[in-house]
C-alpha cells in the first residue's frame, strides 16, 4: 500500500505545480466559465486577486509537502487534509458559477487521491 499512497501523492503534487506553475496563464478546457488564466477563472469565481495569491500559496505548499512527504511521512497527512479542502473548495466554485460538472473534474480527481492519501 505505501507504493500506491508515494504514487498518490506524487500525483497530486506534481498535478498542482503544472497548473499553479505551467499552466496559470494559459487556457484549458477546465477552467471555470469561460476563463483564460488563472486570474481570470478567480475573478469568474467572484474572487479577489489576493485569495488567488492566498489559494496559490496554500496549493503549492501543500502540493510541496505531499512530495517531501515521500521521505518524511510525518507531514502527508496534514498536506492530504488541506488539499482535500482545497479541491472541494474547488468543486464548489464551480457548482457556484453552474459549470458543466465535466469541468470539476480535475479537482474531484485530485480530491479523491488526497481522500484516499489520508485513509491509507
Amino acid at each position: 500500500m505505501d507504493i500506491v499512497k508515494i504514487i498518490a501523492q506524487a500525483i497530486v503534487g506534481i498535478g498542482i505545480y503544472n497548473v499553479w506553475l505551467l499552466r496559470s496563464s494559459k487556457s484549458t478546457a477546465w477552467r471555470g466559465g469561460e476563463s483564460k488564466s488563472m486570474k481570470e477563472e478567480f475573478s469568474t469565481y467572484g474572487l479577489s486577486e489576493i485569495a488567488l495569491y492566498i489559494v496559490g500559496f496554500l496549493k503549492l505548499t501543500f502540493a510541496t509537502l505531499l512530495i517531501v512527504g515521500i521521505w518524511v511521512p510525518s507531514i502527508v497527512e496534514v498536506a492530504a487534509l488541506g488539499m482535500c479542502i482545497l479541491m472541494s473548495s474547488a468543486i464548489a466554485m464551480h457548482v457556484k458559477i453552474k459549470d458543466p460538472l465535466i469541468k470539476s473534474l480535475p479537482a474531484a480527481t485530485l480530491l479523491a487521491l488526497s481522500i484516499m492519501i489520508v485513509l491509507i
